[in-house]
């Protein structure tokens, strides 16, 4: 009798182990197959809207807050129009970096900042900035437009980088 219950126990067991392994897709010849589900996956719903949403504002929340980086910052837009303040400057661009990278090139190159951006900003998808600098300065070489929007993009790096840095005012 005890060998019976012995070999009960353990072929429950083993029967146990087996069937987890298998619901883990472990073993066998393939994994579970998820089940198929018609998505859109040009759309976003629910929190990723949200999130993205408030990712756009708070670049521009997170650079006001530092008074280091936003006087920057001022110093490189327009005097005048539309873009002239951070908010309206800033609108449109996907982060910080981006933005950051955009008024440096028009800086460095003598582009205004308002030509820029709508050169980036026009399109579907949107222009990446070496390509508006090539588009609005043709005369420049590929390598030399390469090197504008490095030489940028290593600015905008290292101002967010010390933004970070930098203690926020409270």
């Amino acid at each position: 009798m005890r060998k019976i219950l012995t070999l009960v126990f353990v072929l429950s067991f083993v029967l146990y182990l087996s069937g987890t392994a298998l619901a883990q897709g472990k073993v066998g010849g393939q994994a579970p197959q998820p089940a198929h589900r018609d998505v859109d996956n040009n759309k976003t719903h629910g929190k990723a809207d949200a999130r993205e949403d408030g990712k756009e504002g708070n670049f521009i929340a997170r650079i006001q807050r530092n008074p280091g980086l936003s006087e920057k910052i001022q110093g490189l837009l327009p005097k005048t129009g539309p873009n002239s303040t951070l908010a309206g400057a800033a609108m449109g661009f996907r982060n910080e970096g981006q933005f950051i990278a955009c008024l440096h090139a028009s800086k460095d190159l003598g582009i205004p900042f308002d030509q820029l951006k709508a050169k980036m900003m026009s399109g579907d998808p949107p222009m990446k900035l070496g390509q508006a600098i090539h588009a609005l300065k043709p005369n420049l070489s590929e390598k030399e437009v390469d090197q504008v929007a490095d030489k940028a993009e290593k600015e905008a790096r290292a101002d967010v980088r010390t933004k970070r840095t930098a203690k926020p005012v409270t």
